[in-house]
Protein backbone atom coordinates (compact mmCIF):
# COMPACT_ATOMS: atom_id res chain seq x y z
CA UNK A 1 0.00 0.00 0.00
CA UNK A 2 1.38 3.41 -0.95
CA UNK A 3 0.88 6.49 1.17
CA UNK A 4 -1.34 9.11 -0.42
CA UNK A 5 0.12 12.49 -1.38
CA UNK A 6 -0.90 15.78 0.23
CA UNK A 7 -2.59 16.57 -3.12
CA UNK A 8 -4.80 13.49 -2.72
CA UNK A 9 -5.33 14.01 1.01
CA UNK A 10 -6.50 17.60 0.57
CA UNK A 11 -9.00 16.50 -2.08
CA UNK A 12 -7.36 17.04 -5.46
CA UNK A 13 -7.78 19.77 -8.04
CA UNK A 14 -11.04 21.31 -6.83
CA UNK A 15 -9.81 21.61 -3.25
CA UNK A 16 -6.44 23.08 -4.33
CA UNK A 17 -8.33 25.71 -6.34
CA UNK A 18 -10.50 26.40 -3.30
CA UNK A 19 -7.42 26.82 -1.10
CA UNK A 20 -5.82 29.20 -3.61
CA UNK A 21 -9.02 31.24 -3.94
CA UNK A 22 -9.41 31.54 -0.17
CA UNK A 23 -5.73 32.49 0.17
CA UNK A 24 -6.00 35.30 -2.37
CA UNK A 25 -9.38 36.41 -1.01
CA UNK A 26 -7.69 36.96 2.36
CA UNK A 27 -4.75 38.70 0.75
CA UNK A 28 -7.17 40.99 -1.08
CA UNK A 29 -9.35 41.78 1.95
CA UNK A 30 -7.15 41.74 5.05
CA UNK A 31 -5.66 45.17 5.81
CA UNK A 32 -2.76 43.43 7.58
CA UNK A 33 -1.83 41.76 4.27
CA UNK A 34 -1.61 45.04 2.34
CA UNK A 35 2.18 44.76 2.06
CA UNK A 36 2.08 41.54 0.07
CA UNK A 37 -1.08 42.54 -1.78
CA UNK A 38 0.77 45.57 -3.12
CA UNK A 39 3.40 43.26 -4.63
CA UNK A 40 0.75 41.80 -6.95
CA UNK A 41 -1.02 43.10 -10.04
CA UNK A 42 -4.39 44.80 -9.64
CA UNK A 43 -6.09 41.64 -10.86
CA UNK A 44 -5.12 38.52 -8.95
CA UNK A 45 -6.37 36.16 -11.67
CA UNK A 46 -2.89 35.37 -13.02
CA UNK A 47 -1.46 34.90 -9.52
CA UNK A 48 -4.32 32.59 -8.58
CA UNK A 49 -3.73 30.45 -11.66
CA UNK A 50 0.04 30.25 -11.19
CA UNK A 51 -0.24 29.34 -7.51
CA UNK A 52 -2.80 26.66 -8.35
CA UNK A 53 -0.53 25.22 -11.05
CA UNK A 54 2.46 25.30 -8.70
CA UNK A 55 0.67 23.78 -5.70
CA UNK A 56 -0.71 20.97 -7.84
CA UNK A 57 2.78 19.58 -8.44
CA UNK A 58 4.32 20.73 -5.17
CA UNK A 59 1.70 18.77 -3.24
CA UNK A 60 2.25 15.59 -5.26
CA UNK A 61 -0.34 15.99 -8.01
CA UNK A 62 0.16 16.77 -11.69
CA UNK A 63 3.19 18.98 -12.45
CA UNK A 64 1.04 21.59 -14.19
CA UNK A 65 3.33 24.55 -13.51
CA UNK A 66 6.41 22.77 -14.85
CA UNK A 67 4.48 21.62 -17.94
CA UNK A 68 3.51 25.21 -18.73
CA UNK A 69 6.41 27.34 -17.44
CA UNK A 70 9.32 25.01 -16.71
CA UNK A 71 11.15 24.83 -13.38
CA UNK A 72 9.51 27.18 -10.84
CA UNK A 73 12.76 28.83 -9.70
CA UNK A 74 10.76 30.29 -6.83
CA UNK A 75 13.48 32.33 -5.21
CA UNK A 76 14.67 33.77 -8.52
CA UNK A 77 11.13 34.70 -9.57
CA UNK A 78 10.54 36.48 -6.26
CA UNK A 79 13.82 38.46 -6.16
CA UNK A 80 12.24 41.63 -7.63
CA UNK A 81 10.01 41.86 -4.54
CA UNK A 82 11.21 43.02 -1.12
CA UNK A 83 10.42 39.97 1.00
CA UNK A 84 11.40 40.21 4.66
CA UNK A 85 10.03 38.35 7.69
CA UNK A 86 7.05 40.69 7.83
CA UNK A 87 6.08 39.90 4.21
CA UNK A 88 6.67 36.20 4.89
CA UNK A 89 4.39 36.37 7.91
CA UNK A 90 1.67 38.18 5.94
CA UNK A 91 1.79 35.39 3.35
CA UNK A 92 1.73 32.73 6.06
CA UNK A 93 -1.17 34.46 7.82
CA UNK A 94 -3.27 34.39 4.66
CA UNK A 95 -2.41 30.74 4.06
CA UNK A 96 -3.14 29.85 7.69
CA UNK A 97 -6.61 31.39 7.49
CA UNK A 98 -7.27 29.74 4.12
CA UNK A 99 -6.32 26.33 5.54
CA UNK A 100 -8.56 26.96 8.56
CA UNK A 101 -11.47 27.53 6.18
CA UNK A 102 -10.77 24.23 4.43
CA UNK A 103 -11.48 22.14 7.54
CA UNK A 104 -8.82 19.58 6.61
CA UNK A 105 -7.28 16.92 8.83
CA UNK A 106 -5.20 18.58 11.56
CA UNK A 107 -2.17 16.39 10.84
CA UNK A 108 -2.24 17.38 7.17
CA UNK A 109 -2.71 21.02 8.15
CA UNK A 110 0.40 20.91 10.35
CA UNK A 111 2.38 19.17 7.60
CA UNK A 112 1.34 21.80 5.05
CA UNK A 113 2.06 24.71 7.39
CA UNK A 114 5.55 23.37 8.08
CA UNK A 115 6.23 22.98 4.36
CA UNK A 116 4.78 26.42 3.55
CA UNK A 117 6.80 27.99 6.38
CA UNK A 118 10.07 26.51 5.13
CA UNK A 119 9.37 27.68 1.58
CA UNK A 120 8.15 31.13 2.65
CA UNK A 121 11.23 31.60 4.81
CA UNK A 122 13.43 30.62 1.87
CA UNK A 123 11.81 33.41 -0.18
CA UNK A 124 13.12 36.12 2.17
CA UNK A 125 15.55 38.37 0.35
CA UNK A 126 15.67 41.49 2.53
CA UNK A 127 16.92 42.24 6.03
CA UNK A 128 14.30 42.56 8.74
CA UNK A 129 13.53 45.97 10.15
CA UNK A 130 10.82 44.87 12.54
CA UNK A 131 9.63 41.65 14.05
CA UNK A 132 5.87 42.07 14.29
CA UNK A 133 3.08 39.90 13.04
CA UNK A 134 -0.36 41.26 12.22
CA UNK A 135 -2.08 38.10 10.97
CA UNK A 136 -2.41 35.00 13.13
CA UNK A 137 -0.33 32.00 12.13
CA UNK A 138 -1.50 28.75 13.65
CA UNK A 139 1.22 26.09 13.40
Amino acid sequence: MTESTPYERIGGEARIRELVDRFYDYMDSEPAAAGIRDMHAKSLRGSREKLFLFLSGWLGGPDLYIERYGHPRLRQRHLPFAIDSHARDQWMGCMSMALDDMAIDEGLRRQLMQAFAATADHMRNRADYSEHRDLPVKQ
